[in-house]
């Protein structure tokens, strides 16, 4: 019995290992991408603005133009301590462009000759400091009202992270084919999220095949209605200056192709979870009922949970597409000419195809759940505290 309890804890216990492991390496990896030439010869840093002259800021109605001269107090880098000129350059939008007033912190890069500065640009407000503190805001309440297990899920979202800046960004650019790269950084990242879950046994191995044949039909999906509906990657936010900055070699329809499949496989994952949980506590309850009734059980459960799974990722997404959508309303623009606009029509694709996935994961899921648990008698892998519980009984 100790022995039983002694694997199964390792089994529990290795998924936390592995993903601190992988974190540690992927802080540790370069991007290959931090000689870039833009902050060469510069020094980014903080300062406090003191004083602000907009006498050549020019107001268009909404919008303005010019330039903004701020006199700034460098707070870190070489130069702290020094009084210095920093001028904020308006281009005239309201998404891009940033007013600072006296008492501000802004974030600069200063171009300099040795221990001459040539020129001070002021990049945006410095917001570093409110976004650590939302961070650990968030991490004191995940893991204040999940305990461990709020512990597992903050590694995880930290693994994520690091994964898609340090590995799926620098692929990208580096011209690697999207869509091969995204299934794969999407494999190990479910597996790794599930397994702190689950730990590495059969629960794992039933989510993470339901949710991964999920993932791959919402990616042939993806792969072949873009190109029936002609869209062009170009509509993702940024792309074209992309292409811009010397990267004219990417595949930018592909990445788009990717983005469905890495924006939907959340929520797969997070239905395949539900499913293989309740399959489990019904193979829990009777350990003796075939594969079949266990699959019907996992069935029901996905009927129920899709009610309100399919409309997940169309929250998720509206949200960031409403002002289109407000825009076309003002301007009268007929039902049928908004639907045909590219943009429009690249977000229907994201929103119904992710949902596809969603749809298709329960039964892939059902099947795999109810074969791999099933029909093996009790699991052997029940939950770490229920065995704490039963160990304390037989005492």
């Amino acid at each position: 019995m100790k022995r039983l309890l002694s694997r199964d804890r390792i089994r529990y216990q290795a998924p936390v290992l592995v993903c601190l492991l992988a974190i540690v390496v992927l802080l540790l990896m370069p991007t290959g991408f931090e000689g870039a030439l833009n902050y060469q010869q510069a020094e980014r840093c903080r300062a406090e603005v003191i004083s602000v002259n907009n006498s050549a800021v020019i107001d268009t109605g909404l919008v303005r133009s010019g330039e903004q001269l701020c006199q700034l107090t460098i707070l870190d880098g070489m130069f702290r301590g020094e009084t210095v000129t920093g001028v904020n350059m308006l281009n005239g939008s309201l998404e891009q462009d940033k007013i600072f007033v006296p008492g501000d912190t802004a974030l600069v890069v200063i171009s300099h000759d040795g221990d001459e500065i040539t020129n001070v640009t002021m990049s945006d407000h410095f917001r570093l400091g409110w976004e650590a503190l939302l961070a650990v805001i968030f991490a004191v309440f995940l893991i204040l009202f999940a305990g461990r297990t709020g512990v597992r899920a903050l590694a995880s979202f930290v693994l994520t992270i690091l994964t898609m800046w340090k590995v799926l960004v620098p692929a990208y650019l580096r011209g690697y084919n999207p869509i091969w790269v995204g299934l794969a950084i999407t494999l190990f990242l479910t597996v790794l999220i599930i397994a702190l879950v689950y730990g590495f046994d059969r629960r794992c191995a039933a989510a993470v095949s339901g949710s991964f044949l999920g993932i791959l039909v919402t990616c042939v999906l993806g792969v072949v209605f873009t190109d029936l509906f002609q869209i062009h990657g170009a509509v993702m936010s940024y792309s074209e200056s992309l292409l811009y900055s010397g990267y004219q070699h990417l595949d930018l329809t592909q990445i788009y192709m990717a983005s469905i499949f890495l924006g939907a496989s959340g929520a797969v994952m997070d239905l395949s979870v539900d499913i293989t949980s309740a399959v489990h506590e019904v193979m829990e309850k009777r350990p003796d009922l075939p594969w079949r009734e266990a699959v019907k059980s996992g069935l029901n459960v996905g009927r129920a949970a899709m009610g309100t799974m399919t409309t997940t990722l169309l929250f998720a997404y509206s949200g960031g597409y409403i002002a289109l959508l407000m825009v076309f309303m003002a301007q009268g623009t007929p039902l049928d000419n908004l639907l045909n606009y590219k943009y429009v029509a690249a977000e229907i694709i994201h929103t119904v195809i992710g949902s596809f996935g969603l749809v298709t994961v329960a039964p892939f899921t059902a099947l795999t759940a109810g074969w791999l648990l099933a029909g093996r008698g009790a699991p052997r892998t029940a939950a770490l505290p229920r065995r704490k519980e039963s160990a304390d009984t037989n005492k």
